[in-house]
């Protein structure tokens, strides 16, 4: 069965890349736009791996992540913080927040690719 992959960031374009990047490895991939989309995709479909951007509308991906490692069945779900943002300071709020990765974009697909099967697959 396909692991299943929630991205969430508010660019269209990105989520159409990561999307047609994950969806050839066999990743089932779903988006959301913005954080509460996201929160309320965690409440009814189980996830195998989230992938969040940090500065979105309404609710940053910080916010997110914090709420997610809330929720009981995602307490151990890996989170992949993808974001613009890249100092060291942006990494510890990421870490703290819950984040397993904190990755600056831009980044190469292929390794972008290799973090997310490492992460699925449990390391």
């Amino acid at each position: 069965m396909a692991k299943k992959i929630l991205v969430v960031d508010d660019d269209d374009l990105v989520l159409i890349a990561l999307t047609e990047l994950l969806k050839p490895k066999d990743y089932e991939v779903t988006t959301a736009l913005n954080g509460p989309e996201a929160l309320g995709l965690l409440s009814r479909e189980r996830f195998d791996l989230i992938i969040l951007d940090i500065i979105m509308p309404e609710m940053s991906g910080l916010e997110v992540c914090r709420k997610v490692r809330d929720m009981e069945d995602y307490r151990d779900v890996p989170i992949i913080m993808l974001t613009a943002k890249s100092a060291d300071e942006d990494r510890e709020q990421g870490m703290e927040a819950g984040a397993n990765l904190f990755l600056s974009k831009p980044i190469s697909p292929q390794r972008l690719i290799q973090l997310v099967d490492e992460a699925v697959e449990g390391g």
